[in-house]
């Protein structure tokens, strides 16, 4: 199987060297190529950092509502998305995902209890899970609660058809056993 994860975003990251450096080939997908009717990008996985819906960050918002449909069908057809905290209060900043989700931004460290969610564990395994920095919380979401502080959901899983999606508001980079295991989790797919 062939592993390849898209990072979405206007400029490149430190993050996508991180993914490269677990093993996962990466290409940065910009607002413009994503909202593009001709790319055709071939990935196992999307990943959104935190900060896509403040414009003090960057634009991606309208491209990602743009694309909402490309989004929708590239996850049915088997491929992964992994989207961490808007980093604003907005309620529509999650409006291009497959299901609803909405998002309340408070940034503290929490102690986070993931349950039997194993890519909910494999996420923060790095870290000490009695106080890792979120950005936020999600009050209420269409997908199953993965991990939470206390009753706040800060990890939400959801299969959408042959796809995965993890929304998260932990503010650091996913483990490397998860970034292993979720680019190859999918299935590399047109975008």
């Amino acid at each position: 199987m062939s592993c390849r994860a898209g990072f979405v975003w206007e400029t490149p990251q430190h993050f996508v060297r991180y993914i490269e450096d677990c093993g996962i080939p990466c290409e940065l997908v910009t607002p413009y190529m994503l909202a593009a009717p001709y790319f055709r990008g071939s990935f196992s996985c999307l990943i959104f950092p935190t900060g896509f819906a403040n414009p003090a960050y960057c634009r991606l918002l309208p491209a990602l509502r743009a694309s909402s449909d490309r989004i929708r069908n590239f996850v049915e057809n088997g491929g992964n998305l992994l989207v961490f905290g808007a980093a604003i209060d907005r309620s529509d900043a999650y409006d291009w995902l497959p299901f609803p989700v909405t998002y309340r931004h408070e940034v503290f460290p929490r102690k986070i209890a993931c349950g039997s969610s194993e890519l909910g564990m494999a996420l923060v395994e790095d870290y000490d899970p009695s106080c890792i920095e979120c950005d936020g919380s999600f009050p209420s979401h269409g997908g199953s609660t993965a991990g939470s502080c206390g009753d706040s959901p800060v990890i939400v899983e959801k299969t959408v058809g042959k796809g995965t999606v993890i929304v998260t508001s932990v503010h650091e980079y996913p483990s490397r056993s998860f970034v292993k295991k979720f680019c190859c989790l999918g299935t590399q797919t047109l975008f």
